[in-house]
């Protein structure tokens, strides 16, 4: 078999993938398809040395720039703040205690730190403005405007560490001991501008209640006589006990008032549907039961009067009777209808009338009320004013004294811990860090643009994504021969069409192809044995564009099939660029053109291979166009004549898009099998080969990836061993 095997023509066609894992199962069409975790992960394994190199290169360079960049000096000022020191040392003051405000009253520590009263000075005497925002970048015409806008220092930082009374002042400058004074002189300003505050706000508070103590005395004093006034002129001992016999009073009006308004709504709702002439508003009324009696013996007598004038006619005197009975109670009932309107018109009146008689008791009742219970109220204020006049100007006299005392001996509850001291190592850049973060954000970038790479690709790549994307089973991965590529069209030396070599077989080339090869026997017997119930004889070979391979795996399916000693014949069915008969060397002087022009008959153009038994082949012959327009007449019969002679028929079909004649075979074999190129055919074309298929109901087989390397796919991994394998099996042997 091995020397045989050297005689046969090697394909060159593209290089085909190994076999990769049974079809996947056909996805439901409601199903919603989705992308599992681990193919993002595979995406980064994939990628795993640009994003390496991507994220090296962005912390080289911000080592650098961070090296380069003038180092940040920072001197930082503590200071403490004592809660429980009293601002003052007598009265309330002296022993308030501290409230459960700390981090309010920090907050205001701190905004009084960055204030203009405390950073204007220190801004002033070291030229802080002039550093921070350069000298030349002040214009001269501006410089008068900034001098009185607030002083706002940008390298100045106030913080408080969490659960201290401690206030943290910070400055950075590139002189290490400029940021220590600069610190230190913030803190000491600050702590100056509280102790005049406090000393302000005492010695004015004190001198304001001087100005008020003279004007609130003389206040006391008007109020207390006139409570004293306003009890004599008051007749009543207790003026809260009529007021609550009003009270009560006014609240059983009110009831009574609010039942004579809604029965005033509810006589003034039956007289305006009585007013209009309803009949039916009549009945609804609480006096429409005489007049529903009457409607009823009206109707009566409506329903007698039509008896008599069907049976007697218009001139019978019976008739005359019974419509002069009709027409009396007619009048009657309306008759009843004015007058139940008049009554209850009669009602709505008088409805209205006690509506409006009670109002006025009310209106009168709430006079004599408020008139009551406002000068209960005014002896109330009156009385209240009086104590209040007395106290406040006994707590305004005690507290002047206080604050006189308390503003000459200030104690201030805010110090320095610990002053500002020229630090040694800069704060920036930190280097550390800025590694770091670019580390970080270059990682989330590269693995973002690497995903995004992946989403954008519309290539078929992995099977498992083709097998949920376009619901079509993918039979088997061919892999890439690397070789083929530099090849022209012919035979490869030294290698046969079944992947034995006649070189050394360390070589890694010569596994590639032995891989190659057991990957075709496997989709051979994936496509022979997938239908036990329905034997394939006829298979068109298709693909959705030129250049996919579906020539080369249309070649190699027929010899394996042909290996087992089945009658197999390889038709090669694309016409306008045929290709098989220069992949076993041998000129197509007359194939299928040829037959189908009915020049001879097909067993006169079949070509047998040497080599390769039991495997026939009919080319496609001279090129002709009236061939191709006969395709779809001659085809089926053709096929329908030569699967009687083979077990399996394999025909070479052009791509299917832009060309007629693959639709039409399609249509007279058994099966179809799509070639597609890993990486490089577009999954929309698949799609639409599919969708052209199954419209004109051919059966799909399913679908064949090419040139499948073992990147392309995550799960691609787990046959990637066959090479160890098949080489560890040689050694064996040898040994």
């Amino acid at each position: 078999m091995k020397n045989e095997s050297q005689n046969l023509p090697t394909l060159i066609e593209r290089p085909i993938q190994y076999p990769a894992y049974p079809p996947p199962a056909a996805v439901e069409n409601d199903a919603e398809p989705t992308v599992p975790l681990s193919h993002y992960l595979w995406i980064l394994r994939l990628q795993r040395w640009k994003i390496l190199g991507f994220v090296t290169l962005c912390v080289l360079v911000t080592t650098m720039v961070s090296y380069r960049l003038e180092p940040i000096y920072e001197a930082t000022a503590t200071i403490d703040i004592d809660r429980q020191s009293p601002p003052g040392i007598i009265g309330e003051e002296a022993t308030r205690s501290s409230l459960n405000d700390a981090d309010q009253y920090l907050a205001t520590q701190v905004k009084l730190l960055q204030s203009d009263s405390v950073l204007r000075p220190v801004a002033h005497r070291f030229k802080l403005l002039e550093s921070e925002h350069g000298e030349n970048s002040v214009n001269p015409a501006n410089r008068a405007a900034r001098e009185d806008a607030p002083v706002v220092l940008k390298k100045l930082s106030v913080t408080r560490p969490p659960n201290t009374y401690l206030l943290l002042v910070s400055y950075r400058s590139p002189d290490a001991r400029l940021a220590a004074e600069v610190a230190n002189a913030i803190t000491q300003s600050y702590i100056v501008h509280t102790f005049d505050l406090r000393f302000r706000a005492s010695s004015s508070l004190t001198t304001f209640m001087e100005k008020q103590i003279e004007e609130l005395h003389a206040k006391m004093e008007r109020s207390t006589g006139a409570l004293i006034q306003f009890e004599k002129e008051l007749n009543v001992i207790n003026p809260e006990e009529k007021t609550s016999i009003l009270t009560a009073r006014l609240l059983q009006l009110n009831t009574e008032y609010t039942n004579a308004q809604s029965d005033r709504v509810k006589r003034e709702s039956e007289f305006d549907g009585l007013r209009g002439g309803s009949l039916e508003a009549a009945l609804a009324s609480t006096q429409g039961e005489s007049l529903r009696k009457m409607l009823d013996h009206l109707n009566d007598l409506k329903e007698k009067f039509a008896q008599v004038a069907g049976h007697y006619g218009v001139n019978h005197p019976e008739y005359n009777k019974a419509a002069a009975q009709v027409s009396e109670v007619q009048l009657a009932l309306e008759k009843t209808r004015l007058n139940i309107t008049e009554r209850v018109k009669v009602e709505y009146e008088q409805a209205i009338s006690r509506e409006s008689i009670l109002q006025k008791v009310v209106a009168a009742t709430k006079a004599e009320f408020d008139k009551v219970n406002g000068r209960s109220f005014e002896y109330q204020q009156l009385k209240r004013e009086a104590e209040a006049d007395k106290k406040l100007y006994e707590v305004l006299v005690r507290r002047i004294k206080e604050a006189g005392i308390n503003s000459s001996f200030q104690n201030s509850s805010i110090r320095l811990a610990d002053a500002a001291r020229p630090p040694v190592k800069p704060v920036f850049p930190n280097i550390p860090l800025n590694a770091s973060l670019a580390v970080l954000f270059s990682s989330i970038l590269a693995i973002g643009a690497a995903v995004m790479t992946d989403v954008l690709d519309n290539t078929v790549r992995d099977p498992e994504e083709v097998g949920r994307s376009l619901n079509v089973a993918v039979l088997g991965t061919l892999p890439l021969v690397k070789q083929w590529r530099k090849r022209s069209s012919g035979v490869i030396p030294d290698r046969d069409i079944l992947g034995t070599a006649t070189v050394p077989s360390a070589d890694s080339s010569h596994r590639v192809l032995s891989s190659f090869t057991e990957s075709v026997r496997t989709l051979r017997n994936t496509i022979l044995l997938a239908d036990f119930d329905r034997r394939l004889r006829t298979i068109l070979v298709t693909s959705a564009s030129p250049a996919e391979g579906k020539s080369t795996i249309a070649a190699h399916l027929a010899i394996a099939h042909a290996e087992q000693g089945k009658k197999t014949l390889l038709i090669d069915g694309d016409l306008r660029r045929p290709s098989v008969h220069r992949k076993f060397g041998f000129a197509a002087h007359a194939g299928l053109s040829s037959v189908l022009l009915q020049e001879l008959k097909w067993p006169q153009a079949v070509f047998k291979p040497e080599g390769v038994p039991n495997l026939d082949i009919l080319a496609a012959g001279p090129h002709s166009r009236r061939a191709s327009e006969m395709v779809g007449a001659s085809m089926a019969d053709l096929l329908d004549e030569i699967s009687q002679e083979y077990d399996l028929v394999i025909i070479d079909a052009p791509p299917l898009l832009g060309f007629s004649e693959a639709l039409q075979m399609a249509t007279c074999v058994d099966g179809v099998l799509v070639v597609a190129r890993s990486g490089e055919t577009n999954r929309r074309a698949i799609g639409s080969v599919v969708s052209t298929l199954n419209r004109v109901r051919v059966n799909v087989v399913g679908l064949v990836l090419n040139e499948v390397r073992s990147d392309s796919s995550e799960g691609y991994y787990h046959y990637g061993d066959y090479g160890k394998y098949y080489q560890s099996h040689r050694d064996t042997e040898s040994i």
